[in-house]
């Protein structure tokens, strides 16, 4: 059976975007390597062993991907939170700047977060 250990998201800035995704977001970090000229960056949460890589976005073509996605306004990732609202209001009181407040869209409502290291983020809650 196969499950999903790692998942990546690019970004302009390694140690800014451990920064962010700890100290505003909340996520611990959980492996801290040497490799090459960057590092095996990754951050987790409490519900699962899921690693979240922040992989640096030196190649161009993912550098151009981020941008277009950026430029679109399409989050490159989303994270399931319970109660969106509060989420969102306790973000905005640690500096975090949304593109997109909280907008219900049917069974869902969502909001979308800029991560400060080149990538739009979507918060999602389940309706109902």
């Amino acid at each position: 059976m196969l499950r999903i250990s790692v998942t990546s998201v690019f970004v302009d800035d390694q140690a800014k975007a451990l920064a962010f995704y700890t100290d505003k977001l909340g996520f611990a970090p959980r492996t801290d390597v040497p490799a090459g000229e960057a590092r095996w960056l990754t951050v987790g949460d409490d519900h699962s062993d899921v690693e979240l890589l922040l992989e640096p976005n030196g190649h161009p073509a993912a550098r151009a991907y981020q941008q277009a996605l950026v430029a679109d306004g399409i989050p490159c990732a989303q994270f399931a939170v319970d109660d969106l609202a509060a989420v969102h209001a306790e973000l905005v009181g640690r500096g975090v700047e949304f593109t997109l407040p909280p907008t219900a869209m049917g069974p869902v409502t969502v909001a979308v977060l800029d991560d400060t290291c080149g990538n739009l983020i979507q918060l999602v809650q389940m309706n109902g």
